[in-house]
């Protein structure tokens, strides 16, 4: 079976391209318009928090076969289970591998990250304090 090759895109920086309708209320996205060109296999956006909307995810974990988070402006601490507190800063990355758990215990008022995902659409479960 032939697969479609990936289509050229490109995404310029426009602020006002940010929206609230994504998977936490607290965030804010910005879509890099990279599940349309890659026919759902990858996702990329910009998040940033809701000044609207302040908040934090519980614990959670995401099915999936890739996710990075790339934080770009300020920082973030996550907790990974059998790991423990994390804090990301500017230029940090981190893989998250499918099924760790893992939740955001606080960010910077700044901060802003890349997550970039496979697929693009995938399945998030919370998982109650244990």
């Amino acid at each position: 079976m032939l697969e479609t090759p990936p289509r050229f895109s490109v995404s310029h920086a426009n602020r006002s391209a940010f929206h609230r309708d994504g998977l936490r209320p607290f965030y804010e996205y910005r879509d890099l318009g990279i599940e349309a060109v890659t026919s759902g296999r990858f996702h990329a956006h910009v998040i940033r928090p809701n000044p609207d909307n302040p908040g934090q995810a519980g614990r959670h974990r995401h099915a999936l076969e890739f996710q990075i988070v790339y934080v770009l402006k300020g920082w973030v601490v996550f907790d990974y289970e059998g790991v423990g507190h994390t804090r990301l800063e500017a230029g940090d990355c981190v893989h998250q591998p499918s099924g760790i758990v893992h939740a955001e215990i606080e960010h910077s008022d700044d901060l802003e990250m890349l997550e970039i995902t496979s697929p693009a659409r995938f399945q998030t479960e919370a998982v109650e304090p244990g």
